[in-house]
């Protein structure tokens, strides 16, 4: 479901002219839209429902629960982006974690395709807008970056990486994988798609956990020793070893930018750190 994803900022390292394209700024101009629009209705259509507030109702009566057309429309809006961030990757300047994009846009994919087709929409919902929570704020600090908006960069950045942490190491295993794992099974009890829905939502965790560190690691360096030589994450494949050591940045928002295509996305991502 997410993700949403989204593993680091782009924060040193030498930047291509073909990244800092105009069409690469529509690009993130566009996601930071759809993200925030899309956590904006999220709210907004949870508020009022019953199992935002209270998990076990995920699973009264299931899976013989209605589809209203607000969740209908959150599942399509949400199934389209992450198809779109899928091809889009083939066609991006391809980086070091490429793999671990696909893997997130195939999960995320599968979880939505999977809980539309079992009725699993109301725990479904909660895990997108979760996951929607940090992403928005990654693509304003990339927004924020190329303009060249040092200080916002960074301010935005670090309550990213907060917001990061807590939604997907703290906030997604205590409320989600507890109803999927616990108060799903003490209700409805174990059945055949019961053990893949939670695969894939467990491969989410360990991706989370990934990318909190690859974070944790380019913050580091940022805030500790006051420069990032080097993103180890988000340095273009093809890029020459002269051109990865000519530039540093100041911070986890330096001058030069990354196009995001791979967001932390949640989906990094569908996410980096500026990506799903």
């Amino acid at each position: 479901m997410s993700e949403k994803s989204s593993a680091g900022f782009a924060t040193g390292g030498t930047r291509t002219s073909r990244q800092r394209s105009p069409s690469s700024v529509k690009a993130c101009r566009w996601r930071f839209t759809f993200y925030l629009c899309i956590f904006c209705y999220g709210i907004r259509f949870l508020w009022s429902s019953p199992w935002f507030w209270d998990t076990r109702q995920c699973w009264h009566s299931y899976p013989y629960q209605p589809l209203s057309n607000g969740l209908y429309y959150y599942y399509v809006m949400e199934l389209a982006f992450y198809w779109s961030l899928m091809f889009s990757q083939f066609i991006d300047i391809k980086r070091k974690d490429f793999l671990l994009m696909f893997v997130h846009h195939l999960a995320t994919i599968g979880l939505i395709t999977f809980s539309y087709i079992n009725n699993m929409v109301r725990v479904g919902t909660l895990v997108m807008c979760l996951h929607d929570a940090s992403d928005f704020l990654l693509e304003a600090a990339k927004l924020a970056n190329y303009a060249k908006y040092q200080r916002l960069c960074d301010t935005l950045f670090v309550i990213f990486g907060a917001v990061f942490v807590v939604t997907r190491l703290a906030i997604y295993p205590a409320w989600i994988l507890n109803t999927t794992l616990f108060e799903s099974w003490e209700m409805i009890g174990p059945y055949p798609s019961w053990w893949l829905f939670n695969g894939l939502l467990l491969v989410l965790q360990v991706l989370h956990i990934v990318w909190s560190y690859l974070i944790a690691r380019i913050a580091f360096k940022a805030f500790i020793r006051g420069k990032v030589s080097k993103d180890d994450r988000s340095d273009v494949e093809s890029s020459s070893e002269e051109e990865d050591v000519a530039t540093c940045t100041k911070g986890p928002c330096g001058s030069s930018s990354s196009n995001g295509a791979n967001c932390v996305n949640g989906h990094m991502g569908g996410s980096h750190w500026a990506e799903e």
